[in-house]
């Protein structure tokens, strides 16, 4: 079975075809940057952009960077705040005349990495799935069943959300050594792990490529380990959802 997968990020808009027996893609992976001020029509369209230079008429998984509770945008998190309260569903399938199922992009990605990935060992006792990129999204795992749409990224931190302070955004932005973010990537997943005690910590992200560089100054009781799907995760576990859905 194939899906379309998109992954719509703070920076970019990814998609490639999915085949869901594997978690592989059989398509080149597309990728457009997102719209200045990432306002719902433009996304919309450079959704069907991709749809339309894949050829694809099917079903269509969407990650998607907001709190989806039965289609609907709850929080905007790095995109307009015109989302808020929007019918993602109806937008992403009138814009494209497919069918579409949308799902917080960290849950997708997490879904992908559980299944696929470094997750697939630790389908017992409680995993925390986070992607460091753009912000820091979240996926947690109760024996390998998905706690949806978290937002631990948006935890107080030093007064701050915990993404505005490790994501990995921030160490570019700052231009931050892997010894320096690591203390604050250190800090933030201490409180995560104070208030959920995980068994396991998978960190997630294109940042997960460069592990070597920050976890070794990580000290936790949880595992951590780093994905293995990195910037794909997104696209694998949206089409993944999708495929499980009716």
């Amino acid at each position: 079975m194939h899906v379309l997968g998109i992954d719509v990020g703070g920076s970019g808009i990814k998609g490639a075809v999915v085949d869901i027996a594997t978690g592989t893609l059989v398509t080149e992976k597309l990728r457009l940057p997102t719209p200045d001020g990432a306002r719902p029509d433009d996304i919309a369209m450079v959704v069907k952009e991709i749809v339309g230079q894949l050829n694809w008429s099917g079903k269509i998984g969407i990650g998607f960077p907001s709190l989806i509770i039965n289609g609907v945008a709850l929080i905007a998190a790095n995109i307009d705040s015109s989302w808020v309260g929007l019918n993602v569903v109806e937008l992403f399938s009138n814009a494209t005349g497919c069918p579409v199922v949308v799902v917080n992009d960290a849950d997708a990605a997490g879904i992908a990495e559980m299944t696929y990935g470094t997750g697939k060992a630790y389908q017992k006792g409680v995993v925390l799935f986070l992607t460091l990129g753009t912000g820091i999204g979240s996926a947690f795992f109760v024996n390998g069943h998905l706690f949806p749409n978290t937002e631990l990224g948006h935890l107080e931190v030093r007064g701050k959300d915990a993404e505005k302070r490790a994501s990995a955004a921030v160490r570019t932005e700052k231009n931050l050594g892997w010894k320096e973010w690591a203390e604050r990537l250190q800090e933030v997943l201490a409180k995560m792990e104070m208030l959920f005690s995980p068994d396991v910590i998978i960190l997630g992200g294109g940042v997960s490529k460069n592990s070597d560089k920050f976890l070794p100054y990580l000290n936790l009781r949880a595992k951590v380990i780093p994905a293995q799907l990195r910037n794909d995760a997104g696209i694998i576990g949206a089409a993944l959802f999708a495929s499980r859905q009716g």
